[in-house]
């Protein structure tokens, strides 16, 4: 108990002010889980569920008592979508790796033109469905933001699940909308992991790129065939 009492009421000084140490270790866990899932490895998953779970208390601001800047519905929302989106790609990979005669968890795949058209709609779509709800809720303003991030990253994390390459730039749109939200909410340490997330996510897409080329120059069988072409 005295540690999660420690764990809750922990701040980092920074300046004149402090950042909240659940939304650093938060951070951390992410880019790890990141970096596993660029170099697609299964522990990827369960890496960026305990991160998910931290900024989930994080994002929820009041809720928790914690000194949080300002409750993101949104940002609260998809840590929730995460999890769920995370055992989905956790138990993926793993049946994959499992399949797999090399070891591999995934092989990268293009969605395909269909696929591509139903996740932009999606994102837009979504964006506008959830804005009232949130903004009902509370969110912090603007609230199409925090719907955006949480409709882009509910998208990117499920492309990934499935393997589909196009998932590290639904990210970079995310990243885009989400750094200034992040920074104007006040959650600093949030918004520059996101900023460094944005070339993150670049350098990711053209790993899995060229990995494709790769393994399908080489006329490598996927190994889940639905999470190469027109099926993360």
């Amino acid at each position: 108990m005295d540690f999660l009492r420690w764990l809750f009421e922990a701040q980092i000084p920074v300046g004149g002010s402090a950042l909240v140490l659940r939304e650093v270790l938060g951070n951390i866990f992410g880019l790890a889980s990141a970096l596993g899932g660029m170099r697609r490895k299964v522990w990827a998953w369960p890496v960026g569920i305990v991160g998910n779970i931290l900024l989930l208390t994080v994002f929820l601001g009041n809720v928790f008592g914690a000194a949080a800047p300002a409750t993101l519905w949104g940002q609260a929302a998809r840590q929730i979508m995460f999890i769920g989106v995370a055992v989905y790609g956790w138990s993926r990979w793993q049946q994959s790796k499992q399949a797999s005669t090399e070891g591999r968890a995934i092989i990268p795949g293009w969605a395909g033109n269909k696929v591509r058209i139903a996740l932009i709609g999606a994102m837009i779509a979504g964006t506008a469905a959830l804005t009232p709800l949130f903004d009902a809720l509370g969110s912090y303003p603007p609230v199409w933001a925090d719907a955006w991030t949480f409709m882009g990253s509910l998208l990117a994390t499920y492309g990934m699940a499935k393997g589909w390459t196009e998932f590290w730039l639904i990210w970079v749109a995310v990243d885009i909308v989400g750094v200034p939200l992040l920074f104007s909410a006040g959650y600093y340490a949030s918004a520059v992991m996101y900023l460094f997330y944005g070339f993150f996510t670049l350098a990711g897409f053209f790993v899995w790129w060229r990995a494709d080329k790769r393994e399908h120059g080489n006329n490598t069988a996927s190994v889940v065939p639905a999470a190469v072409g027109a099926a993360p």
